[in-house]
């Protein structure tokens, strides 16, 4: 059986989800063997970088959730579907599932009601569907076999990694752009996203008045057709917080590399990549000790509590008027970042493809489309 790509996500604008599929897209299709071909399927409205993937086949018709739907699953007849970014067609046969997080369930207060139903309606039919399921964390592999009531040797951990950065140049003119200085201020990723902690975040701004040197770079914005669209929009003024909104992947990398330190007391993740990210690019990080993310950083990361502005402020004025600290940070979250390829989460997703019984790559043989 030939195994193909779900390609909607190169129609999506690129947050975590989307960036952990384009790369690991990405990574499969440089380590497929020679004269195999893994395709993937993809709309019309397919962008950059998503649009840039190797061995695309292009189905015009419908868009978003109708074509992944409807037009999707005609096109994949007699091919098994790969599919990266949580959601998969319901009147699909033979899947492979990435499943990231169970939000929906753990956090629903989050998100707006529609988006909360439409999840909530696939997950409960995944299990039906009993396909193989991948997903990001040991964390979420165990919240998924609690909500939806399945084994945990049908779900395969397969972590993502932040080594993309490689192959992004800095775009440090951001700094000026933003009138920052290196080391003198600190990022915080992922702005109107509730499960982000925001609004503690900026209660803990407050209690560092004696860092009056430092700045804080809001980074992010809110979809509306995610997330509850009844949660504050205003955006709360202080001379501190620079409200930076989305930026560029050559920006956020030059954002990290001169910070001095990544702030991220998230409520829930199913793995936190801008903590990885940020170790990668030399940025300290204070995270939340909470669900996924001392997976993911290890003893790499000053942890604070989420729940608590006080512990944040402490954290934050610790990380960021003790240089030694901050250095010791640096270098062991420059080291633990490096643990973590696409290249061989790639190649554990491939053997897991492979493992399958009678499976192959689809696509016609290289040789073949090369003449």
């Amino acid at each position: 059986m030939a195994f193909a790509i779900n390609g909607k996500f190169t129609s999506q604008p690129v947050t975590g989800v989307q960036r952990v599929a384009y790369e690991l897209t990405r990574a499969m299709q440089m380590r497929v063997p020679a004269g195999e071909q893994l395709e993937i399927y993809v709309p019309r409205n397919a962008r950059e970088p998503g649009a840039l993937l190797k061995w695309q086949r292009r189905f015009s018709w419908l868009r978003g959730t109708l074509w992944e739907q409807i037009t999707l699953p005609i096109a994949a007849r007699g091919v098994t579907l790969l599919n990266l970014c949580n959601m998969s067609p319901l009147f699909k046969r033979r899947q492979v599932v990435m499943v990231h997080d169970m939000a929906v369930y753990d956090v629903p207060g989050g998100f707006s009601k529609k988006f909360l139903l439409w999840y909530r309606l696939c997950f409960f039919m995944l299990p039906r569907m009993a396909p193989t399921i991948l997903t990001v964390s040991k964390f979420s592999r165990s919240r998924i076999c609690h909500h939806l009531k399945i084994d945990e040797s049908r779900v395969a951990v397969v972590h993502p990694a932040a080594d993309h950065l490689d192959r992004v140049t800095s775009e440090p003119a951001v700094l000026e752009r933003l009138s920052l200085v290196k080391d003198a201020y600190c990022v915080v990723v992922g702005s109107l996203d509730p499960r982000k902690n925001l609004q503690r975040v900026l209660e803990a701004i407050e209690k560092l008045g004696h860092l009056d040197h430092v700045k804080f770079v809001v980074v992010g914005g809110k979809n509306a057709r995610i997330f509850n669209s009844e949660l504050a929009e205003e955006k709360p003024q202080s001379e501190k917080v620079v409200w930076a909104g989305f930026v560029t992947d050559g920006e956020l990398k030059a954002l990290y590399e001169n910070a001095g330190c990544l702030v991220f007391p998230s409520l829930y993740e199913g793995f936190g990549l801008p903590p990885l990210e940020a170790m990668y690019c030399g940025c300290p990080v204070v995270a939340s000790s909470r669900t996924s993310i001392p997976e993911v950083c290890g003893d790499a990361a000053l942890y604070c509590d989420a729940t608590s502005a006080d512990d944040i402020a402490k954290k934050i004025s610790l990380m960021m008027t003790d240089d030694a600290l901050r250095q010791r940070y640096k270098t062991m979250g420059f080291a633990r970042a490096r643990e973590f390829r696409w290249d061989v989460t790639a190649q554990t997703v491939l053997e897991i493809l492979k493992g399958q019984a009678g499976v192959r790559l689809s696509g016609v043989p290289a040789r073949a489309s090369a003449s």
